[in-house]
This record gives C-alpha cells, sequence and structure tokens, in this order.
C-alpha cells in the first residue's frame, strides 16, 4: 500500500497543483468564464486514466506463464524509466513550473475553451497514464486492494495539500518536498527494475550469473509483514540472484550520478550568469 500512496501523491500534487495554478492565472486574468473548460478537461483525462489502468492490470492478470512473467519484467522496467526520467525532469523544473504554467494559460486563453481544455486534458492525462503504468506494475508485488486504497489516500492527501497552498496560508515547500519524494521513488524504480530482472531471469532472457547470492530468509522471510512491504517499496528479496544485485546498484549509482552531474552544471551555469561572472 506504501509504494501506491507515494506515488499517488506525488503524481496526484503535480496534477492538483497544475490545475490549482491554471485557476489562479485565469483569476488574475478576470477569465473565470473559462473554469469551465479546465474542469471538463481535468476530468476527461482522469476518466482516460482510470481505464488505462484497468485494462493495463487485467491484461497483466489474465495472461499466464512465461508471457505473464515477460508482461510484468517489461511493464516494471517501462515503470522504472518513466520514474527515473520524472525524477530528473523534477529535479531541473521545479523552481520554474509555476512560471511556464502561467505563461502557457495566458497563451492558451486566446484561443478560448477548447486550448484551455486541451491545455488541462494533456496535464492531467501525463500524470494519470503515468500513475496507471506504475499502479499497474505495484499490483504484481501487492494485492490489487491494498494498491487501490494507497492510491485512494494518496489521490485524497495530494487534493487536500493541493488546496491548502492555493486557497490558504499553509506554504508548501515544493522542492523540499519532491527531493524528499524522489529519492523515495529512486528507491522503488531501483526495486522495480530489480524486480523486472528477476522476472526475466525466471524465463531464461536473463543469466542469473550466480542464483542466490545470499539467503536472508531466517532474518525476514519474503512472506513476513516487514518482508512484503520491503519488497513492494524496495524490491527486497531475502535470496536475489546477482544479475538482480547488479542491476539495482547500477541503476542507483548510475541515476544519483546524473542528479549530481545535473546539479554541477546547473550550479556552475548560474554562476557563469551572474554579474560577477
Amino acid at each position: 500500500m506504501l509504494p501506491s500512496y507515494i506515488l499517488s501523491l506525488r503524481e496526484g500534487l503535480e496534477a492538483a497543483l497544475v490545475i490549482g495554478i491554471v485557476l489562479g492565472a485565469l483569476r488574475q486574468m478576470q477569465r473565470r468564464d473559462l473554469t469551465s473548460a479546465i474542469w471538463a478537461g481535468a476530468g476527461s483525462a482522469a476518466l482516460l486514466s482510470l481505464l488505462t489502468a484497468i485494462l493495463l492490470t487485467r491484461l497483466g492478470l489474465e495472461l499466464k506463464d512465461p508471457a505473464e512473467a515477460i508482461f510484468e519484467g517489461l511493464t516494471m522496467l517501462l515503470a522504472a524509466g518513466i520514474l527515473t526520467w520524472m525524477i530528473f525532469w523534477m529535479s531541473q523544473r521545479s523552481r520554474s513550473m509555476k512560471a511556464e504554467l502561467e505563461s502557457g494559460v495566458l497563451r492558451a486563453s486566446q484561443g478560448g475553451k477548447r486550448s484551455l481544455f486541451g491545455l488541462a486534458f494533456i496535464a492531467v492525462l501525463r500524470e494519470g497514464v503515468e500513475l496507471a503504468l506504475f499502479l499497474t506494475a505495484a499490483t504484481f508485488s501487492s494485492s490489487a486492494v491494498q494498491t487501490l486504497l494507497g492510491a485512494l489516500l494518496g489521490l485524497g492527501t495530494a487534493v487536500l495539500l493541493g488546496w491548502s497552498f492555493f486557497a490558504t496560508t499553509v506554504r508548501l515547500d515544493l522542492r523540499r518536498f519532491f527531493q524528499v519524494t524522489g529519492f523515495l521513488l529512486l528507491l522503488f524504480a531501483a526495486g522495480l527494475v530489480a524486480r523486472a530482472v528477476g522476472e526475466l531471469v525466471l524465463v531464461g532472457w536473463l543469466p542469473a550469473l550466480i542464483g542466490h547470492v545470499w539467503d536472508m530468509g531466517g532474518v525476514i522471510s519474503a512472506d513476513s509483514v516487514t518482508g512484503q512491504t520491503l519488497g513492494a517499496l524496495f524490491g527486497y528479496s531475502p535470496d536475489p540472484a546477482l544479475m538482480q544485485v547488479l542491476a539495482y546498484a547500477a541503476y542507483v549509482g548510475t541515476v544519483l550520478l546524473g542528479l549530481w552531474a545535473g546539479g554541477r552544471r546547473r550550479r556552475l551555469a548560474t554562476v557563469a550568469a551572474s554579474p560577477q561572472g
């Protein structure tokens, strides 16, 4: 339940912030007559995202091995790839997201309700389809009920945070929020990669190298509450293959190195653009 909660909170908050910023911009422009187009676009995107989640989950549950293992492995890899892109994107754009959206609203408002409908639809659909894919991957390591409950709680929390951010004096440090959730999503994505590699090892698409690097089953069993939670959240396996361990370590190391390099480039660019530079 925890992975689906974190994913839904992050994606839901991004969607809530987008809608809040757009509505705020329309209020400042005194164009509240266009508000209905925003809600229509957001609602349509949410419905399409829900249908996507249902179709993906049903497809995965109806398959039988080895097709099921292949589908699960590829879905987890795709979800991890999108998560990685999102982590890098938010590390670069979290500060400028509000200004860019307000500029987009100004341009879209000149095109009337149709343009604003498209703006809200695309913004929410991107988050919704990503979330549908993530929840499908999360379902493979948890029950559908737990995944759904976590998603509903996460989306509910996101709505409350988004509303409080724009309707009250509550201040939400977006940069800090995305840093914390980004780190958790990094570990979750690494777990997806490890589990995906495990599925592909089972069907013979990848070599195990060493069948069981260690055995922690006597300490934390995979069937225990702790084991299931760690498995769903971080990809824990009491007896992983060497290929899984290498994949996990390589993913985490590569992403951390990429984030460090990106941050260093931005700091150097800021120094170079300063008057003293």
